[in-house]
């Protein structure tokens, strides 16, 4: 079905409302319209990496995880078996009139927002601080989410619009202040792509003022998104994001001031009660039956695309998709893919058949907490990393454990004495051939405002050190003198100094889903060699850069960043040895290339991931650092040459002026082909540098 049909067989139905009945069906919670044949839905529910809130499902990575991975086919598969679990799980539901919140086929997900500061809590929702990746993987989720069927599988929200990356303590007061080219360099590139590549259904507003203007209710972002980018879906507002107009934001003194603020400027749908208000503001004259007749007829029409009238080619899907093998794969695929490896002396690959005794130390060590991050599904068995290496190495190799401690309390009896775990991760660690320290965070220290109750602020970090209780363990392990594997699982950015000068080896293993544990275990002992990338630049301190609630991208990210970074943006290890040995440039008749050809001089068969970057080297409107510009991931067999064929969109040879105008400038560009960024950081950690490639265009 077309859009056009759908909006048609939309307009049709709602012709037939009431004025009160099409007020009603603009809250997320819809009541049925009896005389009129359509059923109660509640436009509610979450798939950030996987079906989430609704009972069993599978539970993937967290989506800075799929960031890592660096594989849009990846996160398309993903998005596919979320929308097959949830259109199982709506069918089921649906034939027993269970229309319950989190039970129908609007997902609001993917989260592009940009992760520009590490202390953003909710950071670990989104793809990271590049606005490409981000853009690319935005895209293939929800290309995968909403198929390509007769009728959508499931309608994808892009959220949230815009501008909008903390603090979460102030979210609900906040008015981020952006320049027109940060805007549009930064804030709005991955939106607009889900818009008008994804063809996404639905865009979520955010809680905060932009430049002045509630998200929820913004002429200025409606002027782009509906009439610049031509978005022809529903938009919803944050979840009680309309009450903040009167209640926080104070530019509106009542609830029905803010209903018919919101309603006049594109707000369709609201997540939260004030739309309660919607007939009081168009009895008052302050929202005409027009207007909310449109908003109606855009909320039917995606309706309709859904086939909940006619009926749908997915209606047949059973609920034996609910967490499937195949999606169970899927989900262990994607830890394997995600986890990146940041240190290695030697150690790892550990080889079973040379250990006695492995120690799993830490409070992630055997928590379930650690493996899902937040907007999370119920598995219906987790593996943690402990039970993982013990699932692996069955009995041949004796398993000591210790928690060593708690998340950040200091004691874990609470009649104990503060580090009360300390000694038994000693006798562990003694009496052991080799260490796996497991050390982090989980959804209760990072986080949603409202959703953690932690020692930071409102789910958002202080700084970027582990809690002190955690950094006593590292200590207390490391005196031990015995090797030491750490496994960091945080969503962001962690101080790894001292990790990285006294450890062995580091890994970053983010939440990796419920699968988690199986898929670290076959990275470390050596099934799968590591391949992911960091998401995000990993810092030395937070010195150096700019205020949290300060917008400006000046000084933050890898593509603006003036020092030097602790683990750079793109750079991750493996067990092979991949290098670009040459790299040129092809036309095709879609416009340029890059053709890589990479060499694994190794000794393992590997997964890596070509980048691509570019530096303007006339345009002082240029990003401050070479950006990304493509990428690809590849396997390559040990003694293997392969040439890699990356496609580079035209936009790059634009530049964005201090107006927010995009526009050509500068004719010579420096593109790099390589396994990291081109930055001195990286080949320091790597020992290899990407291939220079100059462009006249």
């Amino acid at each position: 079905m077309t859009r056009e049909e759908a909006r048609k067989k939309a307009e049709a139905l709602v012709a037939q409302m009431t004025v009160e009945e099409k007020a009603s069906q603009m809250r997320y919670n819809a009541p049925a319209i009896k005389r009129l044949g359509i059923p109660a839905y509640n436009w509610w529910n979450e798939s950030l990496h996987g079906v989430a809130r609704a009972g069993q499902a599978t539970i993937f990575p967290q989506a800075i995880a799929l960031g890592a991975a660096f594989d849009s086919e990846l996160v398309g598969e993903i998005a596919d078996a979320v929308a097959m679990e949830g259109r199982a799980k709506y069918n089921a539901y649906s034939a027993k009139e269970d229309r319950d919140i989190y039970k129908g086929l609007t997902f609001w997900g993917p989260n592009v927002n940009i992760f520009r500061d590490p202390r953003w809590g909710r950071g670990h929702e989104t793809y990271g601080e590049d606005p490409y990746l981000t853009s690319r993987l935005g895209v293939a989720y929800v290309k995968g989410l909403q198929g390509e069927g007769e009728t959508m599988k499931a309608a994808a929200c892009a959220k949230h619009f815009a501008v909008h990356s903390g603090p979460e303590e102030l979210r609900h007061e906040f008015d981020a202040q952006v320049s027109p080219k940060d805007l549009r360099e930064t804030y709005l590139p991955a939106f607009q792509a889900l818009v008008e590549e994804g063809k996404v259904e639905a865009v979520m507003g955010a809680y905060n003022r932009v430049n002045g203007e509630a998200a929820c209710a913004s002429p200025s972002l409606q002027k782009i998104l509906r009439g610049e980018w031509k978005f022809q879906g529903h938009f919803v507002s944050d979840c009680w994001a309309i009450r903040d107009f009167h209640e926080n934001h104070m530019i509106t003194a009542t609830p029905k001031e803010s209903a018919a603020l919101a309603v006049n400027n594109g707000c369709d749908l609201n997540c939260g009660n004030t739309y309660l208000h919607v007939l009081k503001a168009y009895e008052a004259g302050m929202i005409t039956e027009e207007t909310i007749t449109e908003s109606v007829i855009r909320l039917f029409t995606t309706r309709y695309l859904l086939g909940m009238f006619e009926g749908s080619e997915y209606d047949a899907i059973p609920y034996s998709e609910v967490e499937s093998p195949r999606h169970l794969f899927l989900a262990r695929k994607a830890a394997e893919e995600s986890i990146v490896l940041l240190k290695n002396n030697g150690i790892l690959p550990l080889d079973k058949k040379k250990l006695k005794s492995i120690g799993i130390i830490g409070p992630n060590a055997d928590s379930r907490a650690a493996l899902i991050g937040n907007y999370h599904g119920t598995a219906s068995r987790y593996v943690t990393i402990q039970e993982g290496i013990q699932d692996y190495v069955g009995e041949d190799v004796r398993v000591y454990t210790s928690v060593g401690c708690e998340l950040f309390k200091e004691r874990t009896e609470a009649l104990a004495y503060p580090g009360d775990r300390l000694a038994e991760a000693k006798i562990v660690a003694e009496n052991s051939d080799v260490v796996i320290l497991c050390v982090g965070l989980d959804e209760t220290l990072e986080g949603e405002e409202g959703d953690t109750g932690n020692s930071y602020a409102s789910g958002d970090k202080t700084d970027l050190q582990l809690p002190k209780v955690q950094r006593e363990l590292m200590e207390a392990v490391k005196e031990t003198g015995k090797p030491v594997v750490l496994c960091l699982m945080t969503g962001s950015d962690i101080d790894l100094g001292y990790a990285a000068e006294h450890f062995d080896a580091v890994l970053q293993m983010w939440y990796p889903g419920a699968m988690g544990g199986a898929a670290a275990a076959r990275i470390l002992f050596g099934d799968v060699s590591p391949s992911g990338k960091l998401p995000v630049t990993f810092y030395e301190s937070l010195e150096g850069l700019p205020e949290f609630a300060d917008y400006s991208m000046k000084g933050r990210t890898y593509r603006y960043l003036e020092g030097k970074a602790q683990f750079p943006f793109g750079y991750g290890l493996t067990y092979g040895k991949v290098d670009t040995v040459s790299a040129r440039t092809v036309f095709r008749e879609e416009g340029l290339c890059i053709l890589a050809d990479v060499e694994n001089t190794g000794d393992m068969d590997t997964d890596e991931v070509v980048q691509v970057y570019v530096k303007n080297l006339e345009s002082p409107l240029a990003p401050k650092n070479p950006v990304l510009c493509g990428f690809s991931r590849v396997h390559v067999k040990k003694g293997e040459r392969k040439t890699v064929e990356i496609p580079v969109r035209e936009d790059v040879f634009y530049v964005v002026d201090e107006e927010g105008n995009r526009r050509r400038e500068g004719k010579r560009f420096l593109f790099y082909a390589g396994c990291s960024q081109p930055d001195e950081r990286s080949r320091e950690l790597t020992g290899c540098a990407p291939v220079e490639i100059p462009v006249e265009w």
